[in-house]
């Protein structure tokens, strides 16, 4: 008579996970992020909001991703990194900040919409795949502790979280801290939000070893004026990174630019 075989702790544990999923999906369905409605899977919009989200991708600025309407090379720059060359190596984003996406956005960052940030991190894997095959670590940009307080969670830590797992990359979601509570940088201009964040970040003593000769991929929900994952990659190259990409779920591409 053949021995029974006992199923593993693991698959028991994978099967139970999958029942409450299920038990899940029925008590609480999926909605679309940005209309709410029913979506199947872990997808984070439906397939009405999904064609209007302009989505980046090449011809783009060799340094922050900036989209050209024409190819100009894979080495080109876009007219502010030739100003201006940033600290960061390579920025890259997922789709366009603007009315198709934002509500999207502020659901997850402001609306406890946890949930989606797998399916949004699966798309920052593939528009950022090159910087991801080069990372040593994954950093997000850090809330200062009473923000998080009040809102319970850091959108870029859940992505760098996620993406740590799509990727097999280390996440260090801790490794930078913001020291100060900086003023909300809606509505300030570039300078202004370069002097807003001057000094706001610190690499924590017990992570520096980790930093070391690291190449860090730094993970922020919009990138705006860029002055944010500045203020963070001068902090982290200052505490012994080797070098820093960015990598965020979306941009803002002002019209003056186009």
């Amino acid at each position: 008579m053949s021995a029974v075989r006992k199923p593993s702790s693991s698959a028991v544990s994978n099967a139970i996970s999958r029942g409450v999923a299920a038990v899940a999906d029925l008590l609480l369905p999926r909605r679309c992020i940005s209309c709410g409605t029913v979506v199947e899977g872990e997808g984070a919009l439906c397939a009405s909001c999904w064609p209007d989200v302009r989505f980046l991708s090449q011809p783009h600025c060799a340094a922050c991703g900036f989209p050209f309407e024409f190819d100009h090379g894979a080495d080109a720059l876009c007219a502010a990194c030739y100003r201006d060359i940033p600290l960061y190596e390579r920025a890259r984003a997922v789709f366009r900040y603007d009315d198709a996406s934002r509500q999207a956005l502020l659901a997850f960052k402001h609306s406890d919409r946890t949930d989606v940030a797998p399916a949004f991190a699966g798309m920052m894997a593939q528009a950022g795949r090159e910087l991801l095959a080069e990372a040593d670590l994954i950093v997000p940009v850090p809330l200062h502790k009473r923000r998080l307080l009040a809102r319970r969670y850091n959108q870029s830590a859940l992505l760098a979280l996620a993406l740590s797992k799509i990727a097999g990359v280390i996440a260090a979601p801790d490794l930078l801290e913001r020291t100060r509570a900086t003023p909300s940088q809606g509505g300030l201009g570039a300078k202004a939000r370069e002097r807003n964040v001057a000094g706001a970040f610190a690499v924590r003593p017990k992570r520096k070893p980790q930093l070391a000769e690291r190449r860090v991929l730094l993970i922020d929900d919009v990138l705006t004026t860029g002055a944010t994952v500045s203020a963070c990659t001068k902090t982290l190259l200052r505490g012994g990174a080797r070098a820093v990409d960015v990598l965020t779920l979306a941009r803002v591409v002002r019209p003056a630019q186009e």
